[in-house]
């Protein structure tokens, strides 16, 4: 049976990044569901449906790590070179055993009390630029690093480090240095640096997630050194990167639609509903992928098991048939708002709640603290692969000059 329909289409590409609505949109309208010869070959799904019902259905589009599609991170094509991510990289049923812990650490209640912690970073930030008038936001939009690696119990002065190398593996193409060092120098040295600090709570623990988890229990048995790391380091994949996607290209958007910015600056309320339009606008995670357990025909298309499977979160934000009105206009009173920005079904992202919490502390206190600010729109680099997160390296911006909120000689921590 042959494949049906097949595309020219890689998400990786520079032709992909140059405009990923574009081609996404283009795949909707003719193939929602396809086959492309990239990366060994694999399916995409770009309409809500397709991508609702793989979503859904662990059983035949499975997460788990499997030796289809080359070695490494599962949920991603190609695979890049990460360790076991728990429970991400785990079906139903033991998924469930693992998702109970990591949603003890980011439930609502868990977040708030992250709540301090999240605005102190942030006006940290800003202080360190309000004086002067001029900044990068790509650097400003750090406090999503530096607030995970804190949570979690990490070198707080590392978080720099630990940002750029994940953020690598994922935006930058895998023949360039910036690839090159994060997978061959910073890594390594950051995944011993992890594992140290887990073997030294077990001993000493002390106020931090890391503490909490080497605590817990699967099946009755303590969770070993090696499934702390492995859901460590989902937590640290997921958080230095896509709130930081979202905000930087939120903050971009309401420079160019400043009517928007003046409403949000007079009515802080309004944040809540826009930043649900901002995820689904902007899907900062843009896909993530599956892989086919049994043959089966999928929309009318034969796959078959051990085949790879690209669910497009981004697309399905965009699709009409969801009941997206004008999906390719922003609309901050855009209500009800089912888009998919987190994922859908049991491997929902477990880290919506503390994701929002810090966009609205960034994208709040930037405009109360920078209102008039300006970007030069010409000196915007974005991220080179535009795949899985989609973002900007360099978003220099001006403002009129503020005071600083925290005594001069306050830290980081």
């Amino acid at each position: 049976m042959s494949r049906c329909p097949v595309v020219h289409f890689d998400h990786n590409s520079p032709e992909h990044a140059a405009d990923p609505v574009g081609a996404y949109r283009a795949l909707r309208a003719t193939h929602p569901v396809a086959w492309t010869e990239a990366h060994g070959g694999y399916w995409v799904l770009s309409d809500y449906e397709s991508v609702f019902e793989a979503a859904r259905d662990d059983y035949t589009f499975s997460s788990a790590r499997s030796p289809h599609g080359g070695e490494g991170l599962s949920v991603v094509i190609p695979k890049t070179p990460m360790v076991l991510h728990i429970p991400i990289e785990i079906d139903p049923p033991d998924f469930r055993k693992y998702r109970k812990l990591v949603n003890m650490l980011t439930a609502p209640a868990a977040v708030g009390r992250m709540l301090d912690m999240i605005e102190h970073y942030t006006r940290w930030f800003i202080d360190r630029v309000i004086e002067t008038g001029e900044c990068d936001f790509a650097e400003i939009i750090g406090v999503p690093s530096i607030v995970t690696i804190d949570w979690l119990g990490l070198p707080v002065d590392e978080w720099e480090r630990y940002s750029s190398a994940h953020r690598a593996t994922l935006a930058a193409f895998t023949d360039s240095p910036e690839y090159r060092r994060a997978v061959e120098v910073d890594l390594p040295y950051l995944h011993k640096q992890m594992a140290d600090v887990i073997t030294e709570r077990r001993q000493n623990p002390a106020d931090d997630a890391i503490s909490f988890l080497v605590r817990q229990e699967v099946d009755g048995r303590p969770l070993t050194d090696d499934e702390v790391f492995s859901i460590v380091d989902l937590l640290i994949s997921g958080g230095v990167g896509t709130t930081a996607s979202l905000v930087g290209q939120t903050l971009v958007w309401l420079y160019q639609h400043q009517d928007v910015r003046q409403r949000l600056i007079d009515d802080p309320s309004l944040l809540d509903r826009a930043i649900e339009e901002f995820l689904r606008y902007f899907s900062p995670t843009q896909a993530l992928a599956r892989t086919v357990t049994k043959d089966v025909e999928f929309k009318g298309c034969p796959m078959k098991a051990g085949d790879r499977v690209l669910l497009s979160w981004a697309s399905a934000n965009r699709d009409e048939k969801a009941g997206f009105d004008d999906p390719d206009e922003l609309n901050i009173d855009r209500w009800p708002n089912r888009h998919t920005a987190f994922g859908i079904g049991q491997h929902r992202c477990a880290g919506s709640h503390l994701g929002r919490a810090m966009a609205k502390s960034l994208i709040g206190q930037i405009l109360e603290r920078m209102p008039d600010y300006t970007i030069d729109l010409d000196g915007l680099v974005r991220y080179a692969r535009q795949g899985v997160n989609i973002g900007f390296h360099k978003i220099p911006a001006r403002f009129t000059p503020g005071p600083r909120r925290l005594p001069r000689d306050d830290q980081a921590k």
